[in-house]
């Protein structure tokens, strides 16, 4: 299942506002590989949640309408003539993404604006984790090729950074650039297991504060597989965690987002778990700031970056020594 992602609510069908829906330019042949074509060479063919989609040639007119596909694009070199904004954060102003354009027109956030988009007057329509609906992806891929929420080449389920990159490089016909992203990206993360080998096979619970209590997230999710891809292991139980509950954050590591170290310390069962008192736990902070938008966009750009402002915090957090003070993130 896909667990919430951007900021604490997040529906999980978007609404599509101003055009009736289209007919939709899919198909529902399937093929081996998710992919058809080569390096910068088209037409090429994809697979994604709603079928299929044929790009016939390398697009000049990009709008990206998934919530982290903006990223993506940049990092591939590519500005969009038009981007979906990420709502509830000043993500202009993102430190990972210095830069890159931030003047690039919008058309909408949590809810798309289709005429905004028609106007646009996009060759292709990235959306590679924007949760979608049916109607919402018929009524877009009438206005252009859509490539639409891709499933994970693992298993099926959610997709993967790496899956999205794999997805959008091939749409853009920059399949190579997307290999040397992947390269460095992966390298970063070498370079924080290499120097903190006590984060493998270590169980730690990334948490989200929710109104009414707490969200362990799953391993695939893709907040949850930043940490997972350092070396940690998620608990046996997660989802929602009612007040009653709290002693199911009591992890190895406990990794909190939506929340200060200081506004969860007037909880009292909460400051009374082991993992807490023993300063085990790593707060990125509240929802809207700097470290929690980085983990929710999962992008080659933002990963990176949170590698550098985060590994402090965990390597402290899973040293065991209580002594040692979890610094501040941001």
């Amino acid at each position: 299942m896909r667990s919430p992602r951007w900021a604490s609510v997040l529906s999980s069908t978007l609404a599509l506002t101003g055009v009736a829906s289209l007919a939709a330019c899919t198909s529902d042949d399937a093929t081996d590989s998710a992919f058809v074509g080569s390096d910068g060479v088209f037409p090429v063919t994809m697979q994604h949640k709603f079928g299929s989609t044929t790009i016939e040639s390398r697009p000049n007119r990009v709008v990206t309408v998934g919530f982290n596909d903006l990223d993506f694009a940049l990092a591939l070199g590519e500005t969009p003539v038009a981007t979906r904004a990420f709502t509830g954060y000043d993500y202009k102003q993102r430190p990972w993404a210095q830069g890159y354009p931030t003047d690039i027109p919008e058309v909408g956030g949590m809810e798309l604006d289709v005429e905004k988009v028609a106007a646009a007057n996009p060759d292709v329509l990235l959306g590679t984790y924007a949760v979608f609906t049916k109607n919402d992806y018929d009524t877009l891929s009438g206005l252009a090729p859509t490539v639409g929420d891709v499933l994970g080449t693992a298993d099926g389920g959610t997709a993967s950074w790496e899956d999205q990159l794999d997805a959008i490089g091939k749409a853009l016909g920059k399949q190579g650039e997307a290999e040397k992203v992947r390269d460095r990206v992966r390298t970063a993360f070498d370079a924080a297991t290499a120097a903190n080998s006590q984060f493998a096979g270590r169980t730690a619970a990334v948490a989200m504060v929710l109104d009414n209590g707490f969200y362990i997230l799953e391993p695939e999710d893709p907040r949850a597989a930043f940490f997972t891809t350092l070396g940690f292991t998620a608990p046996t139980e997660t989802g929602t965690v009612s007040p009653e509950r709290l002693d199911l954050l009591d992890q190895p590591t406990l990794i909190v987002l939506g929340a200060t170290k200081e506004k969860l310390a007037a909880d009292p069962v909460f400051s009374q778990l082991a993992v807490v008192k023993e300063d085990r736990t790593v707060y990125l902070g509240e929802f809207g700031t700097d470290a929690t938008a980085a983990i929710g966009f999962a992008s080659p750009l933002s990963q990176p970056y949170l590698l550098d402002v985060a590994t402090p915090a965990l390597s402290a957090a899973t040293d065991d020594d209580p002594a040692t003070v979890v610094p501040a993130i941001g």
